[in-house]
């Protein structure tokens, strides 16, 4: 898919002034002093009253998104504090996280908490709310965070009952030859493009979703779902082409049709350093294309965060109501 998505318009980036940057920057680096690990109530709650210092003209652009994401369910905005040439190297293990507050995770944070609340699954990244996407070595092919092939389009964590309803991707440091670029594709502007056909069969429970292994395996196999739920104006949409199987030969010929229409409307930009990607979870898949990693210390780094809008509905997958799901 993403190889024949088209660039992203202007209006899906929304470049940050100047002066706004240098206030967000001040803020990021007063609540980095406020505790020595990320993944810790009291630093979240700091975030969370971090977040209203932050200038006037970010916190409307974000709480805009969150309340209606618009036609392409994504947005980037770019301009934000990020020095490139101040970062140490890009890592290069499995699972790298951030752990220690840095400007970049603070930022991450209270923009999840301006979204809702910001969410982790234990099975993914050891549960940590800051999380590194860098190609891994020897894991170039492989369809996820750690790859450098073209990903394919999905909605974060599709499989799950409790899958974020909103996930950011801060770039810390661009490939090489800036040549990755962030898919998206909406359902919004995909569903006119599909048959009746189709779209009826989206909406029946004959489809189903694996988890990647990390996950480990469901003792009773894959829940069936629809691909659409919520309103037949606005559905939601739960795929991930490298996951989710249409269990009925209807099914397969609907995802197939689905897929050329999100092919239809996909867009791409290539990220730079302090630019910060959020995308709609509920009606919004993303990919990305491409890139050759060189695993010198200066490879793409972006830093990922996900949000949930109402935290509730996961508490019994939560202990001790924190923000990590266990299960």
């Amino acid at each position: 898919m993403s190889k024949t998505a088209q660039a992203a318009p202007a209006e899906a980036v929304r470049a940050i002034p100047a002066k706004a940057a240098a206030e967000i920057a001040d803020v990021s680096l007063r609540l980095v002093s406020e505790a020595d690990r990320i993944d810790d109530a009291a630093w979240v709650a700091a975030a969370r009253s971090a977040w209203a210092e932050l200038p006037a003209v970010y916190r409307r652009e974000i709480g805009s998104f969150r309340r209606h994401s618009g036609p392409s369910g994504a947005v980037v905005v770019r301009g934000l504090p990020v020095d490139e040439q101040s970062l140490p190297a890009t890592p290069m293990a499995g699972g790298s996280v951030q752990r220690a507050p840095t400007a970049a995770a603070a930022l991450l944070v209270m923009t999840a908490c301006g979204l809702g609340d910001p969410a982790a699954f234990l099975a993914e990244k050891s549960g940590a709310l800051v999380q590194d996407v860098v190609p891994v070595p020897g894991q170039e092919y492989f369809q996820g965070n750690a790859g450098s092939v073209d990903l394919m389009m999905h909605n974060e964590n599709a499989f799950h009952e409790h899958r974020p309803d909103f996930v950011m991707l801060l770039c810390l440091r661009p490939d090489h030859e800036g040549v990755a670029g962030l898919s998206t594709a909406s359902i919004r502007e995909a569903l006119p493009k599909l048959s009746d056909r189709a779209v009826d069969c989206l909406w029946q429970p004959e489809f189903s979703t694996q988890p990647p292994p990390s996950f480990g395996s469901p003792e009773d196999g894959p829940v069936r779902h629809a691909v659409l739920t919520g309103t037949p104006e606005d559905p939601d949409i739960q795929v991930d082409f490298a996951a989710t199987t249409g269990l009925t030969p209807a099914a397969r010929e609907a995802l197939a049709e689905l897929s050329d229409g999100l092919v239809a409307v996909a867009r791409t930009v290539r990220l730079r350093a302090g630019d910060l990607a959020i995308v709609d979870n509920r009606v919004c898949l993303h990919g990305r294309t491409a890139f050759r990693p060189r695993y010198d210390g200066r490879d793409r780094w972006v830093q990922r965060t996900f949000a949930m809008a109402d935290l509730r509905r996961s508490r019994a997958f939560r202990t001790d109501d924190g923000y990590v799901l266990v299960r």
